[in-house]
């Protein structure tokens, strides 16, 4: 069993075959599935899957890239939404994203700091989006893993590995996507070699960053396994070892999501 813990299943990508992609995900033993807000605003959307599909769990939060737009949400409106339904399980995605400049540093931080304090408040994992900001990133989460500490994940990694390290010594876990596959992610690669087994987690971010195998074309949550494989031989475990250790490592960290 696999659990793919991070993806995007409301999205357009997936409108016209989304009964298909859950049964291919079930077919090659993808048995759950968390898909991952990016604005509160939709989040009826996500609930209609998590109702439509057992396997499907959700987030509530808002991405980086969005946060000007919802501004208005506090901590409590998050806490509130959280703990109003029995499948949001994370609160997030949420963090800083300096790669594209859209949004005001100072209004993404803003947010994320909103979404670390109902991390902490409902000890529900916070999903991280960081990509070219390790080292606020590092900073900001230090600062506040001291102030009480909070559960999180730092998605779809491909940051460096000091980042990496702050990130497992605060606590947190490592998901791993489609990257992790492709031929110029031997950094990468040395990185998860570094994560203690128990803090490792993979994702396909669906639909985007499919891995190697089906690169250029939309992701899927079925082809976390292809992300899984390579996981499994750069740790140098089998596959069976690494379905075993991400799916525990899942449950633990999404502590109110339940098996089905």
């Amino acid at each position: 069993m696999l659990i793919d813990t991070h993806c995007h299943l409301d999205f357009a990508d997936f409108e016209e075959e989304r009964d298909a992609i859950v049964a291919r995900a079930h077919e090659v033993g993808v048995k759950q599935m968390v898909t991952i807000s990016t604005k509160v605003r939709k989040l009826d959307g996500l609930l209609a899957l998590t109702e439509r599909y057992p396997s499907v769990f959700c987030s509530v939060g808002t991405h980086p890239n969005s946060a000007d737009q919802e501004l208005d949400i506090q901590t409590e409106d998050l806490v509130k939404l959280a703990n109003q339904h029995e499948k949001i399980v994370a609160i997030g995605e949420a963090g800083l994203d300096y790669f594209y400049d859209t949004v005001k540093p100072e209004d993404q931080k803003t947010g994320f700091l909103r979404h670390i304090a109902a991390a902490r408040e409902t000890q529900l994992p916070l999903v991280i989006h960081s990509r070219s900001a390790d080292e606020d990133m590092a900073a900001i989460l230090t600062e506040e893993t001291g102030k009480g500490a909070f559960p999180f994940i730092l998605h779809c990694f491909s940051a460096g590995p000091a980042l990496a390290q702050t990130g497992v010594e605060l606590g947190g876990y490592i998901s791993f996507s489609g990257i992790l596959t492709f031929p110029k992610s031997e950094e990468l690669r040395e990185i998860a070699k570094t994560i203690p087994h128990d803090r490792l987690l993979v994702e396909t971010d669906a639909p985007y960053l499919a891995p190697k195998r089906w690169r250029g074309k939309r992701n899927e949550p079925s082809y976390v396994v292809n992300t899984a494989e390579v996981l499994a031989d750069t740790i140098g475990v089998s596959m069976a070892d690494i379905a075993e250790i991400t799916t525990a490592n899942a449950f633990r960290c999404f502590s109110k999501m339940t098996r089905v």
